[in-house]
């Protein structure tokens, strides 16, 4: 995870989901490496892949089967992913309370104000709340670890109060630290979409990876029991949409990963480093990559003198496919049901819907007034004029059904006061594009944004 989504954590993390197991039938790649001392495929540190261990994890693991676990892990991840470790990977553990309090500290003040209104013009995060301290609350219960490539080290969050090591997740977060010896890890994407479609490929990669390893456990290979964890699917955020949103990559990355590995191995697989995935369309869609890029949006600046954008690069962010997915789940246009039936083998949810199919690219640009107000402007291009009109159909029932929005002019809505989305809203749709524009009232939409 990166910059605009996590605020301040800049590592690949792995999330405690609320996902049904990934399973799979296809062969493994490979054979183990021998121990004869020459460092190989499926050979690390003086283990073999199929070697057994002693550790017991009931009264927590010292430093010597910490030193076991990962080396033996580190064999099978290579054997598995069919890379090998160019250098060691040193692993930490850390509570969950250290976990926490490493995340806290001072944000941006103009950074903050503006990423809140991107995150509330998805109507996932209201008036009444930071979006820092919703990611906060979602990633400091979720996590389980994570791999710093600044600091090429991985940190396990142990649950237990003795350090103990769960194996998918150590196993994850090797893959992680694979990519960035073999392909490096550096963040590139200046948008929300862009982070989370990059996320597809770094994350996918890891879960499908670790998905493969488990497969092993209980057949091939002795594994060392998983403890129990106390990460919860989401953190205590109170924003579900904000959680479905940063777990794409880990819900729908494995499946964009397995259609590459079965098409072309994993020299397919590695290749996608090379040109990274442009939007989560491409994830949620893996036909679309690499062909259907998105589209640039730019929203011509029509605000008033009391109106100004923010001082950002870039100045609008893109939300992207499954943000938009996220939105309609949240507030109740997608069922939970819809959400669950996944046609995919590796993907357990299904972030495709008529209301948000057929996404071609947007922007969203936040405003702030004189008088410390703020207010956005999201125009959105679609692929046909009835994929926008299904897209400004599902926004508009969400701003009636869900918010309480009374129409009060041509295209124009107000929610009630009462409302942590209490704001005057006017969308439209003009061919493919879709335009919403938000401000405190009716009377400032046009100083937002002037009608043409």
């Amino acid at each position: 995870m990166y910059t605009r989504i996590t605020v301040a954590l800049v590592a690949c993390v792995v999330l405690a989901g609320c996902a049904a197991p990934l399973t799979d039938g296809s062969p493994f790649d490979g054979g183990f490496g021998q121990s004869d001392g020459e460092d190989r495929l499926g050979w690390e540190n003086g283990y073999a892949a199929d070697d057994s261990l002693n550790v017991d994890q009931s009264d927590g693991l010292n430093e010597t089967e910490r030193e076991a676990f990962v080396a033996r892990t580190m064999a099978r991840v290579e054997l598995v992913r069919q890379l090998e470790f160019e250098e060691p990977v040193p692993v930490e553990v850390i509570s969950r309370e250290e976990y926490r309090q490493q995340r806290g500290g001072a944000t941006d003040p103009a950074y903050e104000a503006w990423n809140n209104q991107v995150w509330e013009s998805l109507l996932l995060v209201g008036e009444d709340r930071n979006v820092s301290d919703v990611m906060d609350s979602v990633y400091g219960g979720s996590v389980l670890g994570y791999y710093s490539p600044s600091e090429d080290r991985i940190v396990i969050v142990s649950d237990s109060e003795t350090p103990v090591i769960d194996r998918t997740t150590l196993a994850h977060e090797l893959v992680h630290a694979l990519q960035d010896q073999h392909f490096g890890l550096e963040s590139g994407a200046a948008t929300q979409d862009g982070q989370l479609a990059r996320n597809g490929i770094v994350e996918g990669d890891a879960r499908y990876t670790e998905t493969l390893y488990e497969q092993r456990c209980g057949t091939e290979w002795d594994c060392v029991p998983r403890p129990n964890s106390g990460g919860g699917g989401g953190g205590d955020s109170g924003a579900p949409g904000v959680f479905l949103t940063i777990y794409t990559p880990y819900a729908d990355g494995p499946q964009f990963v397995h259609e590459l590995h079965q098409e072309g191995g994993w020299e397919a697989v590695d290749a996608v480093y090379e040109e990274k995935p442009q939007s989560t369309e491409q994830i949620i869609h893996p036909a679309k990559y690499p062909d259907e890029r998105p589209v640039n949006v730019s929203v011509e600046d029509r605000s008033s003198e009391e109106w100004s954008r923010f001082d950002t690069r870039p100045v609008a962010d893109t939300v992207g496919e499954a943000s938009l997915y996220a939105m309609f789940w949240q507030n109740g246009h997608i069922s939970r049901e819809s959400l669950r039936n996944s046609p995919d083998e590796y993907s357990p949810y299904n972030y495709s819907h008529p209301a948000t199919e057929g996404w071609a690219g947007d922007a969203v640009v936040p405003y702030e007034s004189d008088d410390g107000e703020y207010g956005y402007v999201f125009e959105s291009e679609w692929d046909s004029e009835r994929d926008a009109r299904q897209f400004a159909d599902a926004y508009r029932a969400t701003l009636t059904n869900r918010l309480g929005a009374q129409r009060v002019g041509d295209g124009v809505y107000r929610v009630p006061d009462d409302s942590s989305f209490g704001d005057a809203f006017r969308v439209r749709q003009e061919g493919t594009t879709v335009s919403v524009v938000n401000a405190p009232t009716t009377e400032q939409l046009d100083a937002v944004h002037a009608s043409e």
